[in-house]
């Protein structure tokens, strides 16, 4: 007997025989004891749909209503599931986020679970149910529905296999496992076996969208293993755990990444002086918005004057924006700028430490394509660049022939 949770995205629920379908294959990889939790995705574009509505009303975005109409898209699908299962002769049981016990916290839109109470699942599946439960969405302490922000299926899925104690987490998607870049833009690109949580967070950071940053960090967390596998075939895809299981790892480096849902800020003529720095960082902070690539330069050392620049993501400009210019009134810098043509190319691997090179190597990657960088930065497992948005196909090929030769 195996208590697995599986979740599939949008696109593998977008029609009803796409979700007659899932059903056929969950009931079809079923043993006879195994206790299923299915999370499941809004319909196809539903999401974009839902929030083209919402502009069609207003420009203006109030969260706990916009979590209100987007939380609707994923109760579509789960009744629709169960009610496919039950045709299929399973009794099977839908819940939405909050049913199935997932508490968050107040940040409508992007609100992060602080809990999960799994009773009412464990009643349903005690009782022979296919449980069916909506993603991306929890409930406040105060009762108000929240979103969990793009990709959040994915953390729901993760939440509810590690508040089960699941056996382990599968995530169906619309390709066949974790590859070294993004099969679409690079042809070359390998498929994993496997792949550490640390590396996955990473490359999830920096723009591999198959799968949620937040999600991996759960994983990671409560060392749940986590499957990513194609709805459209039965081949094993790649496992995410802590450590490897076997000697695959023939790369130092193990993805290139991009990310093009990014904005450069540069706040311009800043007084060199303790605090700024905070108060700046912090107001963004408070708004929610996550802060990347920070670079600091001198710009007239004997007048104490510096430029900062930093990137966040391209929705966050507007916000960013009104708060930066709010504080110029007491701060007085020189100018603001914000660059939304730009994108952030990365390469990520555990296996750089202790190898020297890896970044002259993606630089010479980048110059012998006449690429170049705007904005550096590092961690230990990874090393990113920002450069122009029309250089991202080209720049993630270079980089990758450079890495994975043949």
């Amino acid at each position: 007997m195996a208590l697995i949770v599986k979740k599939f995205g949008g696109s593998s629920v977008a029609t009803p025989e796409k979700i007659m379908a899932v059903a056929r294959r969950v009931l079809q990889e079923k043993n006879p004891d195994d206790k299923i939790v299915v999370v499941v995705s809004a319909m196809g574009d539903t999401t974009d749909d839902l929030v083209s509505l919402a502009k069609a009303i207003t420009d203006k975005t109030y969260g706990r209503e916009m979590d209100m109409l987007l939380a609707t898209g994923e109760q579509v699908s789960i009744a629709l599931l169960a009610m496919a299962f039950a045709k299929l002769g399973h009794p099977a049981v839908s819940m939405t986020g909050f049913q199935a016990g997932i508490a968050t916290n107040e940040t409508f839109n992007k609100a992060k679970i602080t809990g999960i109470d799994p009773d009412k699942v464990w009643e349903e599946l005690n009782d022979g149910k296919i449980v069916v439960v909506a993603g991306f969405q929890g409930l406040t302490k105060d009762g108000d529905i929240t979103t969990l922000g793009r990709g959040g299926s994915d953390t729901t899925a993760v939440a509810v296999a590690a508040g089960l104690k699941a056996d382990h987490c599968e995530i169906y998607t619309d390709v066949d496992g974790i590859y070294s870049s993004d099969p679409r833009v690079v042809p070359t690109a390998r498929r994993m076996k496997e792949i550490t949580y640390n590396e996955m967070l990473e490359m999830a950071r920096l723009g591999a969208g198959v799968m949620h940053p937040r999600s991996v960090e759960l994983g990671k967390h409560y060392g749940m293993p986590i499957h990513v596998r194609s709805t459209f075939t039965r081949e094993t895809g790649t496992f995410i755990r802590e450590e490897y299981t076997m000697e695959e790892k023939e790369f130092v480096i193990r993805g290139v990444t991009h990310d093009t849902n990014v904005a450069k800020i540069a706040v311009l003529g800043v007084p060199d002086r303790p605090g700024i720095a905070y108060k700046i960082f912090s107001a963004l902070a408070e708004a929610n918005i996550d802060v990347d690539m920070i670079v600091q330069s001198v710009r007239a050392m004997d007048k104490h004057i510096i430029d900062m620049v930093f990137t966040i993501s391209q929705g966050d400009v507007p916000q960013a924006r009104n708060i930066l210019e709010q504080l110029n009134k007491e701060m007085d810098f020189s100018g603001l700028t914000i660059e939304e043509k730009v994108a952030k190319v990365s390469v990520v691997g555990a296996g750089m430490l202790g190898h020297p090179g890896i970044a002259a190597a993606t630089f010479g990657a980048l110059a012998d394509a006449g690429i170049n960088i705007e904005v550096i930065s590092t961690s230990e497992i990874s090393i990113s660049c920002l450069i122009e948005s029309d250089k991202v196909k080209e720049a993630v090929n270079a980089i990758h022939a450079r890495f994975f030769p043949g």
